[in-house]
């Protein structure tokens, strides 16, 4: 189990003129519609506990006005609470001084934003270079440091470009190797793809993927689609009117909604790309049969049991078996699940 990186504790932010002398209403259960009507205030994140492991990509999803820019901006205190705690490595970030703030957002959390946040006066290399300059270093290192991260996010070449001579996907890339060029720990990714058109989109999510293979950063990674949350996130946090209503791994979120908000959201997910053979292997039975990686998609290992003729299989890791799995519960699988139960029904 990794180690807690950045601990979100019991953190509430209301918009208006006066949040604290609301925020007893919010904890006795008024809504986002009852504070507004009644008290002129927004409600933009209710009692929110997330904890983030070091090395691994948080997703924080929902629909629009859900909360979770709201969230991500907390972290590095862009947005300031109403009520709550953002412990980043044992240190509280709210009771950082204006000193200790500053460095922690130089040297420690990075963020990639969704229209890119570049400087269109500045060429791409410029553009990379602009965070090591701010931490200190001096031209010649912030310069090659800039270019082996403008080689490893696919843009040399590039670097004497402005950002209005690159594609959208292009830019983004360089907004990604500003933001790493300053190695912090942590790379905060607000919406960062959802502004490029499907295809590119899905070439950053591989590019990114393939950078956190080679540097394991801590990664919160906000978005609206569900997709891109299962395909890129390790854990996946569910806002709903700036409360967490499910949290979990994507495995878990598809096969155990917590509730019909988080159904509604996965029921249109092709189950079979998603789910891994791992989500209904049985640990405990040898199996027979062909072998097929626990991390395999269903849709993949029903395939292999079909080109085999076989009706279960040996599940491996790292060569190694580790249980087994048969094609009915795959199939199973497959159907949605009863809400908050776990347990499969087919729909008619």
């Amino acid at each position: 189990m990794s180690k807690i990186q950045v601990e979100i504790k019991n953190l509430y932010k209301i918009f208006g003129a006066n949040p604290l002398s609301v925020i007893d209403n919010v904890r006795d259960g008024a809504s986002k519609q009852e504070l507004l009507e009644k008290h002129d205030h927004v409600l933009g994140l209710k009692d929110v506990n997330v904890r983030i492991p070091a090395r691994g990509i948080q997703v924080i999803m929902g629909l629009s006005g859900s909360g979770k820019s709201t969230l991500i901006r907390h972290i590095n205190r862009l947005i300031e609470p109403t009520s709550g705690e953002i412990i980043v490595d044992g240190r509280n970030v709210l009771e950082m001084d204006v000193t200790e703030l500053r460095d922690f957002r130089r040297f420690k959390a990075s963020m990639v934003f969704q229209r890119f946040g570049l400087f269109p006066h500045r060429t791409v290399l410029r553009n990379v270079t602009y965070g090591l300059k701010v931490q200190g270093l001096d031209r010649e290192s912030r310069r090659e440091k800039a270019r082996q991260w403008v080689d490893l996010v696919g843009l040399s070449g590039y670097e004497d470009m402005y950002p209005s001579e690159l594609s959208g996907g292009m830019q983004q890339r360089v907004g990604l190797a500003r933001a790493l060029a300053t190695d912090a720990d942590i790379l905060l990714m607000d919406e960062a793809f959802s502004a490029l058109d499907p295809l590119i989109r899905r070439e950053m999510q591989d590019q990114l993927i393939a950078l956190q293979n080679k540097l394991h950063k801590t990664i919160v990674f906000i978005t609206h689609d569900l997709d891109e949350a299962l395909r890129i996130g390790d854990n996946i946090a569910i806002l709903r009117d700036g409360s967490i209503a499910q949290e979990g791994s994507p495995q878990d979120i598809i096969l155990n909604p917590a509730d019909d908000y988080v159904a509604d959201f996965t029921k249109d997910i092709n189950r079979g790309r998603v789910l891994q053979v791992a989500s209904i292997m049985d640990s405990k039975k040898p199996g027979a049969g062909p072998k097929i990686e626990r991390n395999m998609v269903i849709e993949d290992a029903l395939q292999v049991l079909s080109n085999a003729g076989a009706t279960t299989a040996i599940v491996t890791h790292n060569a190694k078996s580790v249980g087994s799995a048969d094609v009915h519960k795959m199939i199973a699988a497959l159907a949605k699940p009863k809400v908050g139960t776990g347990h499969t029904e087919t729909y008619s």
